[in-house]
């Protein structure tokens, strides 16, 4: 095939029919496990799939990664649905891969298993005093506004002046919880409990560091403008952090998002002092990075180290330091998969060693039957919209090998034991269609489209009780 720019492409990949259907588990119902059942049902119609959630509800990044009041959450939501429903499966929510079932009895249970579990933990930051009360990771912040069940119930904003450390989007999804108004929550999904924390916050000052220059940020440039749009909040940029220099030049010309990211990065440098009259403010700073956490027994300070760019994209440290007195640190480095046993897995990267999507063992040799996509896959990476691809490549691969291997047909009857037995709670799908109306009940009692339930047994309890169905 050619195409529009005359070029050589793959032709799509024809739908295999296998007798007797396959029958695939999928361990995590994310964006990347959803997208791995739709490439499924589209690529090996007829596939029987199991789709295993340690939590109570599924979506995962979807319904507990974006900041309140996303523009595209709704949408995501609603496109996953359609992808589900547009699959032949069962939804297993609230059942644990590794605690009440084991990747061994998925593998000799299933055709074929694929990890989509997400990278839950926050990448490791290892400077003196990370460990200090008042050190945070962006994790269980996010967590908490987002009324992960997870997640702590309360959440300290006794702070007035914080530093988060990174360079995405996390890092403004951060910045922009701190500085929030209680009344800009008001028509999002957030539990009142947040919104109370969120009225109480003390902080007027966020400093925000990044090791590399503006050029080189992850931050999109609608998240920046957004930044830019909170009521009550000045953004400062030093404008030589954004002077131009041949790698910034060279960056800005070869990629729309970087020049649209600097030129807004520009105008908040461009803003007179005069015009800064608001009472909480935003630093943005670039070409530092964190030494150390300072502090007698809490967070009191961060000393950060001025790097120096090389032109071409790299940063050295330049041995100037500088200390920010400030009482909260979040860290908004990067989040890093979970080890599930049974699972060769990359520490170092924090994803699970594979090829293609199929997982290797030590010796580089697939493992039959055993797959992986999304960020446990890839890393941390790429937008929500990057699951369907990367998905699809995965799916791909494990229908390729079974076709090598063989095949395997496997026998489901120790999975059904297990999930019968009456000392598991599962949510299936019915149970999930209940806690959505649930939530959306509560939205009406506060004339908003939806509350979020964060309470794990509050949700395991409606979501056991006698099925529903949708319309």
């Amino acid at each position: 095939m050619i195409n529009a720019r005359g070029s050589a492409v793959s032709p799509p990949a024809a739908p295999r029919i296998f007798s007797p259907p396959l029958r695939v588990a999928i361990v995590g119902a994310g964006p990347a496990g959803i997208h791995a059942a739709g490439a499924l049902a589209e690529l090996a119609p007829g596939t029987n799939i199991d789709m295993f959630e340690r939590l109570p509800t599924p979506y995962g990044l979807v319904r507990y990664g974006l900041a309140p009041g996303h523009a595209e959450s709704e949408k995501f939501v609603d496109s996953l649905h359609t992808v589900l429903v547009a699959s032949d499966f069962r939804l297993f929510c609230n059942v644990e891969i590794g605690k009440d079932l084991s990747v061994e009895d998925l593998r000799s249970s299933y055709d074929a298993v694929i990890i989509a579990t997400g990278a839950p933990r926050d990448a490791l930051l290892e400077i003196p005093g990370v460990e200090l009360p008042g050190s945070f990771g962006a994790a269980d912040f996010v967590g908490w506004y987002n009324d992960h069940p997870d997640a702590p119930q309360h959440w300290p904003l006794h702070a007035e002046s914080v530093a988060v450390i990174g360079g995405g989007n996390v890092a403004l999804d951060v910045t922009r919880m701190l500085l929030a108004e209680a009344q800009s929550l008001q028509a999002t999904d957030v539990s009142d409990e947040v919104r109370e924390g969120i009225a109480g916050s003390r902080v007027r000052e966020v400093h925000i560091f990044v090791r590399r220059g503006p050029a080189d940020a992850r931050f999109s440039p609608n998240e920046l403008r957004a930044l830019g749009e909170l009521p009550g909040v000045d953004v400062v940029v030093d404008a030589a952090d954004v002077a131009p220099d041949r790698h910034i030049e060279r960056m800005t010309k070869q990629l729309v998002h970087a020049r649209l990211a600097v030129e807004t990065l520009r105008g908040f440098a461009d803003t007179a002092p005069a015009d800064r009259t608001a009472q909480r403010r935003v630093h943005l700073h670039f070409y530092r990075q964190p030494v150390e956490i300072l502090g007698n027994g809490k967070v009191e300070a961060l000393r950060v180290e001025r790097t120096d760019p090389d032109g071409y994209g790299h940063v050295t440290a330049s041995g100037v330091c500088t200390d920010y007195p400030v009482q909260a640190v979040y860290r908004a480095i990067g989040f890093l998969g979970t080890p599930l046993a049974g699972v060769p897995f990359d520490h170092g990267r924090g994803i699970v060693s594979h090829r293609s999507g199929a997982v290797v063992d030590e010796s580089g040799l697939p493992i039959a039957g055993l797959f992986v996509t999304g960020w446990m896959k890839r890393g941390a990476a790429g937008l929500i919209g990057a699951a369907r691809p990367d998905a699809r490549q995965t799916v791909e691969t494990m229908l390729r090998q079974l076709d090598s291997f063989g095949g395997r047909r496997a026998d489901r009857s120790r999975i059904e034991e297990v999930l019968a037995a009456g000392d598991l709670f599962p949510v299936d799908w019915e149970g999930w269609l209940r806690i959505d109306a649930a939530e959306k009940d509560l939205g009406v009692e506060h004339g908003r489209p939806r509350v979020k339930i964060g309470d794990r047994e509050e949700l395991v309890r409606i979501g056991t009780k006698s099925a529903v169905h949708a319309e």
